[in-house]
């Protein structure tokens, strides 16, 4: 978990390292007023109008995806999604998520030590259709340079393919094997989306993916687990 809150924070600085040297709108000397009350030397920046509107635009975004849930594997991959703002505030979004997993150090030292398999429980691929609101936007002045952004949240059920050792995990003497396992769930997400033109943005995303499963203590009963991953994606507007 360090590892993986080390590089979703590393994930954020490098977005505006990045988007530091790309172009900006800058503040224009017409928006720079004089108030009475500040000190004499004191100016302030004011900005005025919604640049970037939503209301009838699709998007299509496709991003890099790291899992933040995996105790006993490095998975990353990439995510797809496009969607329809019908409002202002309101879009439908369909996404498409394939994971590629690896076993990692812990499960190397847990089979060393113990000398038995860890439960595993990792994700193929999902998709799903979510009601996705933004009801926040905002502008920041930078070193005279203005960055628009949006922040949205979205929710709605996804569709999902993973595979288990559920079956030979627990079992001593068993050679170890994944089987595959299909789930409905829920996800849930949240977005902050930056504006480099009109047509082009880049987005931070954290979303977490809700299901039922059985585990090895109860087999036969399943119980709610969540899936989180951390992404990082580039996108176009229309």
């Amino acid at each position: 978990m360090k590892n993986s809150t080390k590089w979703f924070m590393g994930m954020i600085v490098g977005l505006f390292v990045l988007a530091s040297y790309l172009p900006r709108a800058k503040a224009a000397e017409k928006d720079l007023y004089n108030f009475l009350w500040l000190d004499p030397d004191k100016k302030v920046y004011v900005l005025q109008n919604k640049v970037y509107k939503r209301e009838h635009t699709v998007y299509l975004d496709v991003g890099y995806l790291k899992a933040l849930s995996s105790k006993f594997q490095n998975t990353n991959g990439f995510k797809i999604k496009g969607g329809y703002y019908f409002k202002e505030e309101w879009a439908v979004e369909l996404f498409f998520n394939k994971y590629s997993n690896s076993n990692n150090d812990t499960y190397q030292n847990a089979k060393a030590v113990n000398g038995i398999e860890p439960f595993i429980r990792r994700f193929n691929s999902s998709f799903g259709l979510l009601g996705v609101w933004t009801p926040f936007y905002g502008k920041i002045n930078t070193f005279n340079r203005i960055y628009y952004f949006d922040w949205s949240f979205g929710a709605g059920p996804a569709f999902i393919k993973a595979e288990s050792n559920l079956k030979t995990a627990a079992a001593s003497g068993t050679e170890n094997r994944y089987d595959k396992e299909s789930m409905t769930g829920a996800m849930g997400k949240t977005e902050l989306r930056f504006h480099l033109s009109k047509n082009v943005h880049i987005g931070l995303e954290y979303q977490n993916t809700m299901y039922k499963a059985a585990g090895p203590r109860t087999p036969n009963t399943k119980s709610w687990c969540n899936n989180g991953d951390a992404l990082i994606s580039v996108g176009f507007s229309f």
